[in-house]
């Protein structure tokens, strides 16, 4: 069978129950707070949150809840992360430990004002 894919977000939400969909709700509420222009959008088939590009994807898997927060939300939060499962763009938070809110609000601010801060491309007319 191949990965469904959702056509939103809450599509994305309605296929978990019970802890997983509680943990996938609290960074929902957690991104809303910190970003709240930003936009909810599916993208690569994950949630994620946009403004100018995308600052955050997040998906759920067998034993974590992936954040995606590219290259750089990775490799700039190193030492917080220390105690995580990393890769170059990706941080798995494992369903049997808590979820770090204030490391994934810090995360989540780190990747807004990294985009904020870059120059905007004009559209063509």
């Amino acid at each position: 069978m191949m990965n469904p894919k959702p056509q939103s977000v809450d599509e994305y939400f309605s296929w978990f129950s019970g802890e997983t969909l509680e943990r996938l709700q609290l960074i929902r509420e957690l991104l809303k707070k910190e970003v709240p222009n930003a936009k909810e959008v599916v993208s690569y088939s994950m949630p994620a949150i946009k403004t100018s590009e995308v600052l955050v994807y997040y998906a759920v898997a067998k034993n974590h809840i992936g954040l995606y927060p590219t290259n750089s939300g990775v490799s700039e939060f190193k030492k917080e992360l220390e105690s995580y499962q990393t890769s170059k763009g990706a941080i798995q938070f494992p369903h049997d430990r808590p979820l770090p809110l204030d490391l994934i609000a810090d995360i989540v601010q780190f990747r807004f004002f990294e985009v904020e801060a870059k120059p905007k491309k004009k559209k063509k007319s």
